[in-house]
């Protein structure tokens, strides 16, 4: 199994078989013929100062447009969602962009116009990484978000240093907690000196920004997290343990679809009359609001 070691000489000096050897990888490589044919000042007019020609982002999630797209350093995030990507589906809120892959940072709506290179990326948050960048609309949970991708680096960390190893392990609990219902006050701040501590003191890059998805939301969407641990809720509706469904007796008219479709029989009701659902039983799978036509569930 691979594992991270300190690098006091780099491979630059002291590489494969003791010689200097560098190491590039492929998206490099591909822009070497155009410097050749073209000339370096050609290639130095794309981007930006501190970051010249071209990248090749993976652009995914909620967002009309989704698949490769190669861009100049310095484009806007506004620019890839919209012109681009084409905006969000069905007329909904942009709420955030993760950038990087995993361990890269979420920006917010308010930095849409920040231009994309690796100077302003690492300036909030975030990084260039391994150029993932997934959109997230209004019904996205951040506290949620930053739980799924600290799950993946958990599994990810090779675990030979504490920092990384024991800090994800036990920020992941925390962000469990907070997303059932039993986040306490201080575990925002627990986090935070969590994050700093990984970064600082882990052996290996994967350490080192791995606290990015949890240090960027708590900066951006510090809200969301509150709403979590002061007031039980879940402000987009994601985290099961704190919502609940019921029936909008103004908008029932009986049509039993969501009896139908419940798997718990947790939706019951006479035919054109309005139906009720027993919080009991209900696992809150979603199906009942899915099939309803008529507004009549509804999610708080």
């Amino acid at each position: 199994m691979g594992e991270p070691r300190p690098k006091h000489i780099h491979t630059v000096v002291n590489g494969l078989n003791g010689r200097p050897t560098n190491l590039n990888n492929v998206e490099t490589w591909a822009n070497i013929p155009r410097i050749i044919n073209n000339g370096a000042k050609a290639f130095a007019k794309i981007g930006t100062d501190g970051s010249k020609g071209t990248k090749i982002f993976s652009l995914v999630g909620k967002i009309n447009n989704t698949g490769l797209v190669e861009v100049p350093m310095g484009i806007t995030l506004r620019e890839i969602v919209y012109d681009i990507g084409g905006g969000i589906p069905n007329k909904k809120k942009f709420k955030a962009v993760q950038t990087g892959g995993p361990s890269g940072g979420c920006i917010p709506e308010k930095l849409l116009d920040l231009p994309v290179d690796f100077d302003e990326l690492t300036k909030v948050g975030s990084m260039m990484g391994s150029g993932g960048m997934i959109v997230m609309d209004q019904d996205t949970c951040m506290v949620d978000v930053a739980k799924y991708f600290i799950k993946f680096l958990t599994e990810e960390s090779c675990g030979k240093c504490v920092p990384c190893r024991e800090g994800l392990d036990r920020m992941l609990d925390i962000l469990t907690d907070i997303t059932e219902g039993k986040g306490k006050p201080g575990d925002v701040e627990l986090m935070e000196e969590l994050g700093t501590m990984i970064r600082e003191t882990s052996l290996c890059a994967l350490g080192r920004t791995s606290a990015n998805p949890v240090l960027s939301t708590i900066a951006y969407f510090r809200k969301e997290y509150d709403a979590h641990i002061k007031d039980r809720k879940c402000p987009a509706h994601v985290c099961k343990s704190l919502i609940t469904f019921s029936v909008d007796k103004e908008n029932c008219n009986g049509c039993t679809k969501c009896a139908k479709v419940c798997p718990e029989g947790a939706a019951t009701g006479a035919k054109k009359k309005v139906h009720k659902i027993s919080q009991a039983l209900c696992i809150k799978c979603g199906l009942c609001k899915d099939a309803c036509k008529f507004d009549a569930i509804v999610v708080v």
